[in-house]
């Protein structure tokens, strides 16, 4: 059986945990056959170390006819290449979920894979429990909401930012996803993520509490019906988790069990 082939766009710290599983045997159903990033120095290095060609353009990579593409890059990465890569056949991962939150985007990028006969897989990153988070929200009129624990740093530069958030436990938002959507446009992975799996963000209610010295990010979705309640609860000292997630979602693809 031939091997599935795959390229991987972002060549940080999330792209390179991809390369590197790639390379210790975890994805032995794939062929890497490039990475894409926009640092040189970089983008050279991790394709030195796992063996496989280093692209800065998109195009070039997309002519190698990749059967999977996994995103690692940003939500800007998303808004200029989703479309093509559909367009060039092959499926694409994701995990900058966040782009989703323009609603224009989500609808175009859903269009296109269906005349393509492509798909978007949506990796769990930083939340996880998708698959029961779906469920309830198709059993009926579900009810969502994601309280989020974190430093209060990563507020500084956002209107949310006030100066006693740095000495003292704070609520930084409690409002609906869509809202915070607005007001935190290069945060909102998780958010949206969440919202999609559920409610959707008009309909999904998120709590930011900002408490000081805090480590890593604890994210807790609640989605309920009448009859059944689910909590996910995730928490992460470090972003690894989002770069094993789309490990994880390219085993389920050519897995003979899906989970």
């Amino acid at each position: 059986m031939s091997k599935q082939k795959l390229a991987i766009a972002g060549t940080g710290f999330l792209g390179s945990i991809v390369a590197d599983a790639w390379k210790a045997g975890y994805l032995d159903e794939y062929e890497l056959v490039g990475v894409f990033g926009r640092n040189r120095e970089y983008t050279e290095a991790l394709a030195a170390r796992v063996g496989c060609k280093a692209f800065y353009d998109m195009d070039e990579m997309l002519a190698l006819k990749p059967d999977y593409v996994a995103e690692a890059a940003s939500g800007q990465w998303v808004r200029e290449y989703a479309e093509k890569v559909s367009n060039a056949g092959a499926g694409l991962i994701l995990i900058s979920i966040g782009a989703f939150a323009d609603e224009e985007l989500y609808e175009r990028i859903k269009k296109v894979n269906r005349e393509n006969n492509t798909k978007v897989y949506l990796a769990s990153g930083a939340v996880g429990g998708f698959d029961v988070l779906r469920t309830i929200s198709l059993m009926g009129d579900v009810k969502a909401k994601m309280e989020s624990d974190k430093n209060p740093m990563p507020l500084y530069y956002t209107p949310l930012f006030k100066e006693p958030m740095l000495t003292e436990k704070s609520t930084a938002f409690d409002g609906s996803a869509k809202e915070a959507i607005a007001i935190l446009p290069h945060q909102v992975n998780v958010t949206v993520a969440a919202a999609l799996a559920t409610a959707g963000p008009e309909n999904t209610n998120l709590k930011i509490t900002t408490i000081p010295g805090y480590i890593g990010d604890d994210h807790k979705i609640t989605a309920e019906v009448p009859g059944v309640k689910a909590v996910v609860d995730i928490y992460s000292s470090t972003s690894a988790i989002a770069g094993w997630s789309i490990v994880a979602v390219l085993q389920n693809i050519v897995s003979p069990i899906v989970f």
